[in-house]
């Protein structure tokens, strides 16, 4: 299993928009990330930065990069980047973090 940790950042305001948003989270979105191997998927909030820590557990890190390739990605990049740093193709802006230490 591959652990993978992650920082976004969510714009100022728009904490109860962002959770609202994923607790109604489109089924084909959830859909796409099991079949791309997510597992474990959690995004915790930092409300004093309104920094975003996503964790998610995959399989293949190959199969994992594709899902930036499907439709349904797009579209979700697409709903969120008015309430969250984005990169020009609505992509978040995501600073990988590097695994320092695990305990089981």
């Amino acid at each position: 299993m591959i652990r993978k940790g992650s920082i976004m950042k969510l714009f100022n305001g728009f904490e109860d928009e962002y959770k609202k948003r994923h607790d109604k989270i489109w089924p084909e979105m959830v859909e796409m990330l099991q079949k791309y191997g997510a597992q474990n998927y959690s995004i915790f909030l930092d409300s004093n930065t309104n920094n975003l820590f996503a964790y998610v557990e995959i399989e293949d890190e190959e199969l994992w990069n594709k899902t930036a390739e499907t439709e349904i990605c797009k579209k979700w990049w697409a709903y969120m980047k008015d309430i969250m740093e984005t990169n020009p193709d609505n992509s978040p802006v995501l600073i990988e973090l590097k695994e320092v230490f695990h305990l089981d």
